[in-house]
């Protein structure tokens, strides 16, 4: 089976622009757990562009590796393997990475007085948060692919075993055409105008409905387009330019909307419609681009591919914890940005270089696969 290297450089860059979507979540006037002591209303523009479209194709480049990786394992074995490479990381998560961002945000907001050790393991896994301090804050991406994966993995193998069943089949028909692939849309739309409103986002899982559904259509969608890869890609490569005009238009309406008129019912029911036309648009134009220019392999993409978990678990922590230490220092907005930033990658780097990647309990604990001998 070809590998598709510009699949894999999409998930570097999309877990790369999380962490400095998360570095940005500090200054801009958005809830975050801990916050700056000067709010910015201007970084929140970039933002919301990069918002909409960056965890839709996480998922959707999920569901793809899960076509992958059905094509090696039995479906035993990539139940096996999900439960090893997403729950242990998450445990592990839970258990010693995401606890100091809930004890600086409890002493930042007052909540918490004392040094670390005098709050975890004693205080810090007392009920659940935010009334209490057990989370899996940034973490919430795990416990959801894992749950996709196992309650879609019947319908999966079914269609991984079965290429030619009439509803691939009517998919590759479909798409071969330029906006074809926008056949996607309905079922999003749907999502996005009936449940958006009535479930808010809460990452908990059991409550977070609109949530739920919209990224497991993402993944699905995701699988589906690379059972029939080969008319997916002939498609996003060659009318690439086009869906560059769709997201263009698509935000700008957008950001119109969001900006000029007052929510009603009818405002709201079109702004779904072009908020999903926005995000699809934007993934459509990312896989047509990478795939024109970004399917090559390199030495750099290989680290990158591996290093990108570690990196994914980590990130948060070390952004809040430097957070902590500026937030109150006269600095300018991208002297601190910078810091965060450099900070972040930089401490990262560091422990996965050194701490992790050498070793074997280390890797187990990030979710990475043996090491070759």
């Amino acid at each position: 089976m070809i590998r598709r290297y510009d699949l894999d450089w999409l998930r570097v860059g999309v877990f790369a622009l999380l962490i400095f979507y998360h570095v940005g979540m500090f200054f801009v006037p958005w809830g975050w757990h801990i916050k700056n002591n000067v709010i910015y209303e201007w970084p929140t523009y970039p933002m919301l562009f990069i918002n909409q479209w960056r965890l839709p194709i996480l998922f959707i480049i999920s569901g793809m590796g899960t076509y992958y990786a059905l094509g090696k394992r039995s479906g035993k074995q990539f139940a096996s393997e999900r439960i090893r490479r997403l729950y242990i990381p998450l445990a592990f998560g839970m258990l010693l990475i995401v606890p100091p961002q809930v004890y600086l945000e409890r002493v930042v907001n007052g909540q918490f007085e004392g040094h670390f050790f005098s709050f975890w393991p004693r205080h810090a896994f007392t009920w659940i948060y935010p009334e209490g301090n057990l989370s899996w804050h940034h973490l919430w991406f795990l416990p959801y692919l894992l749950v996709y994966s196992l309650i879609l993995l019947p319908i999966f193998l079914r269609l991984r075993n079965n290429p030619q069943n009439s509803l691939l089949l009517w998919i590759q028909k479909r798409i071969k055409k330029p906006f074809g692939l926008f056949l996607f849309l309905p079922p999003l739309y749907l999502v996005e105008a009936f449940m958006e409103p009535f479930f808010p986002v809460t990452h908990a899982l059991v409550d977070d409905w609109f949530t739920f559904v919209n990224y497991l259509l993402f993944f699905f969608f995701g699988f589906v387009l690379i059972s029939v890869q080969e008319v997916f890609w002939n498609t996003v490569e060659r009318h690439r330019r086009y869906y560059l005009y769709c997201g263009i238009l698509g935000f700008s309406v957008w950001l119109c909307i969001r900006l000029l008129l007052e929510d009603t019912t009818l405002v709201h029911f079109t702004e779904a419609f072009v908020k999903v036309f926005n995000l699809w648009s934007w993934i459509l134009v990312l896989f047509g681009y990478a795939a024109t220019y970004l399917n090559k392999r390199s030495k750099l993409l290989s680290y990158c591919n591996q290093a990108v978990y570690p990196f994914y678990i980590l990130h948060q922590t070390l952004t809040i914890i430097i957070g902590y230490y500026v937030m109150d220092v006269s600095w300018p907005l991208f002297t601190k940005i910078i810091v965060m930033s450099v900070g972040t990658f930089g401490g990262c780097w560091l422990l996965y270089e050194f701490l992790i990647r050498k070793w074997k309990v280390t890797r187990l604990l990030f979710g990475l696969k043996p090491k070759l001998q």
